[in-house]
């Protein structure tokens, strides 16, 4: 009793504290909105900022004599070419040249502006290749789920794991499912609690040690995510509009891998040493609903996965045809490299969407989930449906980037704000993990890995890269700011389904259960993530293929 009376002071705390941050979190609008009122924003700003003159000089890097030829060439065809008038010898000319320029803050509200407006809305939402991206990606994991595939995998995964792995391997495997985030959430987690009670464990346990792996490591895999797509594609959004080479996706993976197992080992050590012990030993009196059946068809699952893993292997087996073999379609035609800008890392979304979409389709063959070419196209068609919010969003998201930077408000803010940290020579890793702080903070109210970064992207890419700090560096410290703590934000999405989950095994069970388990998973997974981005960016290790810590000039 007095153990309960110990910790119930600091729950009601707690509860009380995230009471207030609803209420505060309930202002916030919705996404799609909130970018409705930033361009008005923006509006009322660049017209301020236009009517004082403000403006930068800056240096740039511009496309040079060269890549101006190239592209005349490649219009007109021809053999154009430049001669040295002393030698008359073909002159050797640079790609890029460095060039001084002055950006004046340009006024939305002013009849150029206007003009802008109108005639360019059509094209930002049409150039905006999120859109593409996440529509591909999500086409092949659509089936996947609506066939049952990743159900059925996570379900198997559970079934074999030996007792004493358990926890380690439903941990895994919840990092590995920001694949396809809803089976995470709503198959993994549940299916975990269970787990925990069949093998004799607090069932709270494992809610807890899933929903650590699905949310708090989220921005970390083995695997490349759409979310991976959609995160390379602003960034170089971002960066071609400032004329700086764009990034491949791949370009945090080193620092994924790395990051997985340290953050599985990291949420396996909190669940055994401080969540199973503050639960102790659960009673199963405590249960709200009895034991049941999950009504799945095992031996049709069984088969459908048989079928699956099959088609994985003739799959894999065709990409590595057209990969492997000297002169394949998905080597670079040139170098014949296979990492690097090379047709294979441009089709790595495409091939990873496929293999769901072929392993979703075998799944469902088998299972008879899925019948005839119809059903498939029925499951991306609703897929689609699903994201009928989040094209919304982008729509707005693409107004809002295109005007932004038509403004000339980032390249003013990022001058500015480069000189100011210049001159007061901060070290670099001290600004990131400044950057790191203020995205966890602000997590609480704006939780999701895309609207942030689109607010940040435009801004600090350019300053840190007047610093030397690439563009995947700053990408990866938003990584480690945005996940921790998306398990404790009560505007978390999936948030109401854990408290349902809970109180299956306690009646009781609130927001304030879930946020007193997850507390302690938030704070040291952060704090794990924090120093292993430290003693990375130190040692100066690249974070993925050709993906360096400063920028390379």
């Amino acid at each position: 009793m007095a153990g309960d009376m110990t910790l119930s002071a600091p729950d009601a705390d707690r509860k009380g504290f995230l009471n207030w941050i609803e209420k505060v979190g309930n202002k916030v609008p919705d996404p799609t909105i909130m970018f409705v009122y930033l361009i008005g924003f923006i509006a009322v700003l660049s017209f301020l900022l236009a009517w004082a003159g403000v403006s930068v000089t800056d240096e740039v890097v511009v496309p040079g004599p060269q890549s101006q030829l190239d592209e005349l060439n490649e219009q007109f065809g021809g053999g154009w070419q430049i001669y040295d008038t002393t030698t008359g010898l073909p002159a050797e000319t640079p790609d890029y040249t460095i060039e001084e320029r002055t950006f004046e803050v340009r006024n939305l509200l002013s009849i150029e502006g206007a003009r802008f407006f109108f005639s360019s809305f059509v094209d930002n939402f049409a150039g905006f290749g999120v859109v593409a991206v996440v529509l591909i990606a999500m086409a092949g994991v659509g089936v996947a789920e609506h066939a049952g595939l990743m159900g059925a995998m996570i379900r198997r995964v559970v079934k074999v794991a030996p007792r004493r792995w358990i926890a380690a391997i439903l941990i895994f495997v919840g990092v590995l499912s920001s694949v396809a985030t809803d089976a995470g959430y709503l198959i993994l987690v549940p299916l975990a609690a269970a787990a925990f009670l069949t093998v004799g464990r607090h069932p709270l346990a494992g809610l807890a040690g899933a929903f650590a792996g699905v949310g708090a490591a989220f921005g970390a895999n083995i695997l490349i995510t759409p979310s991976d797509s959609m995160l390379t594609e602003i960034t170089n959004e971002v960066l071609t509009a400032a004329g700086m080479q764009p990034i491949e996706v791949t370009q945090n993976w080193y620092f994924g891998i790395v990051s997985t197992l340290l953050l599985t080992t990291v949420a396996l050590l909190v669940t055994m040493f401080i969540t199973e012990k503050r639960l102790g030993s659960y009673d199963r009196s405590e249960m709200t609903v009895a034991d049941e059946a999950d009504g799945v068809d095992h031996d049709a699952e069984a088969r459908g996965l048989r079928f699956s893993f099959w088609a994985l292997l003739g799959y894999l087996a065709v990409i590595l045809l057209l990969t492997l073999p000297p002169g394949a379609p998905l080597r670079d035609p040139e170098t014949g490299d296979i990492i690097g800008t090379t047709p294979f890392m441009a089709s790595l979304v495409f091939i990873i969407s496929l293999a769901f979409l072929v392993c979703g389709v075998a799944y469902g063959a088998g299972a008879k989930t899925l019948r005839g070419g119809s059903a498939a196209v029925g499951a991306i068609a609703k897929t689609f449906a699903s994201l009928g919010g989040l094209l919304v969003m982008f729509l707005m998201i693409a107004q809002f980037i295109a005007l932004f930077n038509w403004t000339n408000l980032p390249t003013v803010a990022a001058v500015s704000a480069a000189e100011l940290l210049q001159q007061a020579s901060v070290p670099a890793i001290v600004l990131l993990l400044a950057f790191i702080l203020v995205i966890v903070i602000l997590d609480f109210i704006l939780p999701g890995l895309v609207p942030k970064w689109v607010i940040f992207a435009p801004v600090f890419i350019p300053i840190f890269a007047s610093l030397d700090v690439a563009p995947q560096t700053l990408l990866a410290a938003y990584r480690v700011g945005d996940s921790p703590v998306n398990v404790l934000t009560p505007l978390m999405v999936y948030l109401p389904f854990m408290v349902t989950v809970a109180q299956r095994y306690k009646k009781d069970a609130g927001i304030g259960t879930i946020i007193a388990l997850m507390i302690p998973y938030a704070v040291w997974m952060l704090i794990s993530w924090v120093a292993l981005y430290v003693v990375w960016f130190l040692l100066g290790i690249p974070w993925g293929p050709g993906s360096p810590v400063d920028v390379v000039g």
